[in-house]
């Protein structure tokens, strides 16, 4: 296949693209930095520059590459600035998704998040409703989120991953993320608030695997939905940092989300099953 990647240089992306690539796929990787053209290139697959923002733009790429599958893994993380990545939810899907049409594109892969549920005592499936009443700052991601889910179901053939936390590297949880820096200064405290996480690697793994999953929402996330009283003491174990202190209590929407759909009716396989083990490995 003919395959378009936004976001081609992320954290998913460019672990994503190798394994395209790997599958025989013809793969073109979009980056808005062209310095980044490069490892694109490296990867085995064809560097485009463009801008998310710039919708005739990306009218104008996506008409010239006429891909059979656009994969949309666009970001804007690495600042932890929720109103930029809310922005790119927005805008950008909608561009992408406008040029998608204007080419013809019928099948679209979107990453989304697992946590964007609403709020509930047990792990959340597909079936649960968006946290769409949430308040403020929490606001400003969901309807980044229902923004993104919205514009992507316009296209016929459209599969949404919904990621849990993601750990590995170049994370905020890798070894020098933002997460573990605030763990070695003991300043992030461990609550009753429940995470479901997910390695980077299963992450590119469930995007690929997606080229031939049937439509709609998918949860993503490991196997293990677990308060931070369980989680934050283990992988602050893994950087040799302080034991966290406890703050009872949890934010809004921290229930984690259910993987059973993924696991039994798509038989998707993780190759870190648990933080457990998997944040050891992710910090060796």
């Amino acid at each position: 296949m003919n395959i378009f990647v936004a976001g081609s240089t992320g954290v998913i992306g460019q672990l994503l693209l190798p394994k395209l690539v790997q599958a025989g796929h013809e793969v073109v990787g979009m980056t808005h930095n062209p310095q980044r053209k490069k490892f694109i290139e490296s990867w085995g697959a064809r560097g485009v520059v463009a801008d998310a923002f710039d919708r005739e733009g990306m009218i104008a790429v996506i008409e010239d590459i006429r891909p059979d599958v656009v994969i949309h893994q666009l970001t804007s993380l690495s600042e932890w600035n929720l109103e930029d990545n809310a922005r790119i939810r927005m805008e950008g899907t909608r561009h992408l998704v406008e040029a998608a049409q204007a080419a013809g594109v019928k099948r679209m892969i979107a990453q989304s998040i697992s946590w964007a549920y609403e709020p509930g005592d047990y792990p959340a499936t597909e079936e649960v409703s968006l946290d769409i009443h949430a308040p403020a700052p929490r606001k400003t991601t969901i309807d980044g989120i229902v923004s993104l889910e919205h514009a992507v179901a316009q296209l016929p053939n459209h599969v949404i991953l919904r990621y849990g936390m993601l750990y590995g590297p170049n994370t905020w949880y890798d070894a020098k993320g933002s997460v573990a820096e605030k763990v070695v200064h003991r300043a992030l405290p461990s609550t009753d608030g429940v995470t479901s996480f997910l390695h980077v690697e299963d992450a590119a793994n469930a995007a690929l695997l997606a080229l031939d999953w049937p439509i709609g929402p998918v949860n993503i996330v490991d196997d293990e939905p677990a308060a931070g009283t369980l989680w934050l003491p283990v992988y602050a174990d893994a950087l040799q940092a302080p034991t966290p202190e406890y703050q009872a209590g949890s934010r809004r929407g921290e229930r984690g989300a259910s993987n059973a759909k993924a696991r039994k009716e798509y038989g998707w396989e993780l190759l870190y099953p648990t933080w457990r083990s998997g944040f050891a490995h992710a910090l060796e």
